[in-house]
């Protein structure tokens, strides 16, 4: 079998699809070490199965919008939950957006695999698609702004994105944030995703809200939480909780002992034997929930055609409340979507010393389209998945991987009763692995000089505690510019007499204004209208030259023998020569 699987491998690499997405032993200038056909397709059905939970989570978020229905409120009921043909009207939205996000992340991880050629998976954002419901349109409508005026709001903001891409502005963003935020965005999404891991609505249960803490032990039954989710008895008595810490567990044995596919292996074994009705860790409780979920995975293959929710637009720009959340969707995106973009390729070791990564152009143009193409599908922004550390620590390093998980979407458009039913203990316990594994990069901050170390600290604080990327992103760089801007202040009226020890300052302007600030398209176009030669690939990163000038490349680690294997799980190289 193994000899089959390698010279599959060959073959692939040696082909012009293996040599378009720089496999190893393909031949390309730029070909990725220690990428293989069979790592990328299991790669990626790790992150899809990472990532699958979004295709009914965020339908029954953005159900919850009321999408096309209309809601004739009274004064006993305002928002039309006791109203039943309003409540059917709002089911068949959900099934129709179930449709809808399946698609969406079809075509945004299909233009991010091709034309990035990125182990990224992208899908309607956490985050984003609440706010969408519940601050812009409203539960069930109830807000200033129709479902309908939304997505349109939705569609102009992608069309924005994708100009500030196309001309360079978001990736000489990336570009001038200081070398320890970056580290500390990564650390930080680590830390977020091990929070999500860690709750109940995409996790294991372990922690659960407290009015006086905020957050607290919890794995209590359901009978257990009062109205706001708080357990009032019964802590760590939950059967899910502690699948979900079986499947942690035995994750966390495969990959000691370097077993491939670990984290899948996992997930899978957590879903199927939580499947099962007769058990006290079913997915599917004999409640009207957990019926109304049950007859829907029973019927394992079904296509559902978008009826209510497919290009629905109304572009009435003329109030306010549209303009504000069209620019707060557009600031959130910057910063969320930026954040998780350079994360992911660091992780992935495609960065350089300046802080871009291979291909970002057509990175941030396709994250850019896949907005615009989230709101045609009736749904909030799409946007890169953390989830994709997933993939990225089974291997993945190509394309390969995102169209893998564009093919695990694609099936579950005919298979979604069985996708959408992965429990979230089942996926939890990735999540808190892979956050375990990005954390590793936290010893890279400069600690020493505290105008980095402080923003930096932020950064990778906040970002857990406020539940959002960009708020964790702004807090640190806005404290860096304060810190730092106020000792450049007093070093310039005192004439150099009153500075700190700047010995211990991290220079991260010096790789930065090497690399010039227009996009490789524009100064192609120019050189060829100069008439001058230009290499397309001049900005491409090449692995051995980014390790001569940052702390990572592409995950690999050494044997007894002193040869590079390939690792199933993405370790720096830092690490590497700590040990």
């Amino acid at each position: 079998m193994t000899a089959w699987i390698d010279k599959l491998n060959e073959r692939v690499a040696a082909s012009r699809f293996g040599r378009y997405f720089q496999l190893e032993g393909s031949g390309h200038k730029r070909e990725r070490k220690g990428t293989r056909f069979s790592t990328e397709i299991r790669a990626g059905l790790t992150t899809f199965f990472a990532m699958a939970y979004i295709i009914s989570v965020n339908a029954s978020i953005i159900s919850d919008s009321g999408g096309t229905c209309v809601c004739v409120g009274t004064a006993d009921d305002p928002t039309c939950d006791a109203n039943t043909e309003y409540m059917n009207c709002v089911y068949d939205i959900k099934l129709d957006l179930i449709t809808g996000t399946t698609a969406a992340s079809i075509i945004a991880t299909f233009l991010m695999g091709v034309f990035a050629n990125l182990p990224l998976g992208l899908a309607p954002g956490m985050g984003l698609n609440a706010y969408f419901t519940y601050t812009v349109v409203g539960y069930h409508g109830s807000g200033k702004i129709s479902y309908e005026t939304a997505l349109a709001a939705v569609f102009i903001e992608g069309i924005i994105f994708f100009v500030l891409s196309i001309l360079g502005i978001r990736q000489w963003l990336a570009r001038i944030i200081p070398m320890s935020i970056k580290i500390a965005m990564g650390c930080g999404i680590g830390l977020y995703l091990c929070f999500i891991g860690l709750q109940s609505s995409a996790g294991i249960g372990l922690v659960t809200l407290d009015t006086a803490t905020l957050v607290s032990l919890g794995a209590c039954p359901d009978a257990a939480k009062d109205a706001n989710g708080t357990c009032l008895w019964g802590h760590m008595t939950n059967g899910t909780t502690y699948m979900g810490l079986l499947g942690l567990m035995i994750m966390a044995v495969l990959l000691l002992y370097r077993a491939r596919g670990a984290i899948l292996i996992g997930i899978v074994f957590i879903a199927i034997t939580s499947w099962p009705r007769v058990n006290a860790v079913t997915y599917f409780p004999y409640t009207d929930a957990g019926d109304q979920m049950f007859n829907y995975f029973k019927q394992v293959v079904t296509f559902r055609p978008m009826q209510n929710t497919l290009a629905r637009f109304d572009f009435d720009l003329s109030t306010s409340e549209v303009w504000i959340a069209l620019i707060t969707f557009l600031y959130v995106d910057i910063m969320d979507t930026t954040g998780t973009l350079y994360s992911m390729a660091r992780y992935g070791g495609f960065t350089d010393a300046s802080g871009d990564f291979e291909h970002s152009t057509w990175a941030f143009m396709s994250d850019a389209i896949s907005i615009t193409i989230g709101s045609c599908f009736g749904t909030s922004p799409c946007t890169a998945f953390i989830e994709s550390g997933a993939g990225i620590a089974e291997g993945g390093k190509t394309g390969i991987t995102a169209l893998t998980i564009c093919f695990g979407f694609f099936i579950s458009l005919f298979f979604a009763p069985i996708f959408a039913s992965f429990p979230p203990w089942a996926t939890g316990p990735a999540l808190i692995l892979v956050g375990s594994m990005m954390l590793s990069s936290v010893g890279n901050i400069n600690w020493n000089y505290p105008g980095d170390s402080i923003p930096a600290f932020l950064t990778l604080t906040i970002m857990p505690f406020t539940y959002s990327i960009a708020y964790g992103v702004i807090a640190g760089v806005v404290s860096y510019i304060i810190i730092n801007g106020f000792v450049w202040i007093v070093d310039k009226i005192s004439f150099g007499r009153i500075t700190p020890d700047y010995s211990q300052r991290e220079q991260w302007w010096v790789g930065t204004m090497d690399k010039p600030i227009t996009p490789t398209w524009i100064r192609f176009v120019i050189a060829k209208a100069r008439g001058k030669s230009f290499d397309l690939d001049h900005d491409s990163i090449d692995a051995k030259t980014a390790a001569d000038h940052t702390d990572e490349v592409p995950s690999t680690y050494t044997n007894e023998k002193g040869s590079l294997e390939d690792s199933p799980v993405a370790i720096p190289l830092e690490e590497t020569h700590h040990q």
